[in-house]
């Protein structure tokens, strides 16, 4: 017996046993892990992903949103990709549509311009 070195045992020709099982067991791990990504992660931020863009598309003029930046602001112009906000009295920036991330209800910007700090 070495100090470093472990002892081999012979196993007189026959190969080393391995895990035997049905190869089906052991696939229902990574097929699980794999359904529940799908049903956590997957469909949710797709469900989102089609609201977000049917949002987009449904935009009209005269809409009070806000972007992604934290901008609220009336639409005045709808293009294609760009719609025109107003976000104060003459003042008026072009946003891209995707940029828009909620519809607000009408008359927040009146609420806001009222509150005073």
């Amino acid at each position: 017996m070495s100090l470093f070195v472990s002892d081999a045992w012979a196993t007189n020709g026959a190969p080393a046993a391995g895990p035997a099982g049905d190869p089906l067991a052991s696939m229902i791990l990574p097929i699980g892990l794999i359904v529940l990504f799908y049903f956590f992660l997957i469909r949710p931020q797709s469900k989102r992903h089609k609201q977000h863009k049917e949002m987009v598309s449904a935009l009209q003029k005269g809409e009070e949103v806000v972007t992604t930046g934290g901008l609220l602001g009336k639409i005045t112009n709808v293009g294609e990709n760009f719609i025109t906000l107003e976000i104060s009295k003459d003042v008026s920036i072009q946003v891209q549509r995707n940029s828009v991330q909620a519809v607000m209800p009408k008359g927040t910007i009146k609420e806001q311009s009222g509150a005073k700090e």
